[in-house]
């Protein structure tokens, strides 16, 4: 994992609970993982759609 300098603030502001997430915090590492799994990260997702742990692009769109 790489150093982040913003990684306190981002964590703040994290709305993911996927607790033993080790890109929490660290933006751009969360944005390429979910990338490439055709997904989307958590603070796309309103706090209700985001427990479901389903960050697809369909469930952000409906």
């Amino acid at each position: 994992m790489t150093h982040c300098n913003n990684k306190n603030e981002n964590l703040e502001k994290c709305n993911c609970t996927y607790e033993p997430c080790p890109r929490k915090g660290t933006c751009c590492e969360c944005i390429d993982y979910h990338k490439k799994r055709g997904e989307l990260p958590a603070c796309y997702f309103s706090p209700l759609k985001e427990a479901t742990y389903d960050r697809s692009i369909q469930n952000f769109v409906n």
